[in-house]
């Protein structure tokens, strides 16, 4: 049975009701936790119902980046982060502890309805053509879209969705420079509300999985003042 729930958790019931209520009129089916253990104990009991998780950073019990970090471990899960703690460093923090986007209080629920379907759009429709989905081999990277494998050297890399949809895009087109934007477009959808430092972000993520030394990128490259692009002969 394909997954058909989202998990709101803030200890909020105000935040978590008013997000229950358009997130449901959208047509998804929400579960709710108030706190750290009840967010990890509903995500170990429905991981195979959830589609995504909207996590609140201040938890009582465990707050959401350990949340985060527990369920990276194990789970490729999208989830959205939620904090009132809008600084940059905290936005960063987050989505380098795998979240695939960050939204700061105060928010408007319009505004998490836009980046949930974002999150969960798996691309566009070049890259989910029949035509497209055939195991991929770029250098000493593999990809099977059907089962959502990666290996790099022969060895298992385990991705999250967001991360696996930008490095399906750069091994269809290897050597094609994208932007900032282009990626925005291709992976998360367009949205008005998503900026560009997410795009950043995850490929400093991706780069730590598929590169030799991440801080002196040979596969994945930044090509200034452009973008980046897949280097397949490095």
């Amino acid at each position: 049975m394909p997954p058909t729930h989202i998990l709101v958790v803030d200890d909020e019931a105000g935040v978590r009701d008013v997000l229950k209520r358009y997130l449901e009129r959208e047509g998804y089916q929400v579960l709710l936790a108030a706190n750290g253990p009840d967010a990890l104990n509903t995500i170990e009991l429905e991981r195979e119902r959830l589609l995504l998780v909207v996590l609140d950073v201040m938890l009582p019990g465990i707050d959401g980046l350990e949340i985060l970090k527990h369920v990276r471990g194990s789970n490729p899960i999208p989830i959205i982060i939620l904090s009132a703690r809008s600084e940059e460093f905290d936005r960063v923090a987050g989505l380098e502890s795998g979240a695939d986007d960050y939204v700061p209080k105060p928010f408007s629920p319009r505004e998490v309805v836009s980046r949930v379907k974002a999150v969960l759009r798996r691309g566009t429709p070049d890259v989910l053509s029949a035509n497209s989905r055939k195991p991929l081999m770029v250098g000493n990277i593999s990809l099977d879209p059907d089962t959502r494998q990666v290996e790099v050297d022969g060895k298992a890399c385990e991705l999250t969705a967001k991360e696996f949809e930008l490095l399906w895009l750069f091994m269809r087109h290897p050597r094609q420079v994208f932007t900032r934007d282009q990626l925005l477009d291709q992976v998360w959808g367009f949205s008005e509300f998503i900026d560009s430092s997410t795009v950043t972000v995850h490929i400093h993520r991706l780069r730590d999985k598929i590169e030799i030394d991440p801080t002196k990128p040979t596969r994945l490259i930044t090509v200034w003042g452009v973008g980046y692009r897949l280097e397949p002969d490095r």
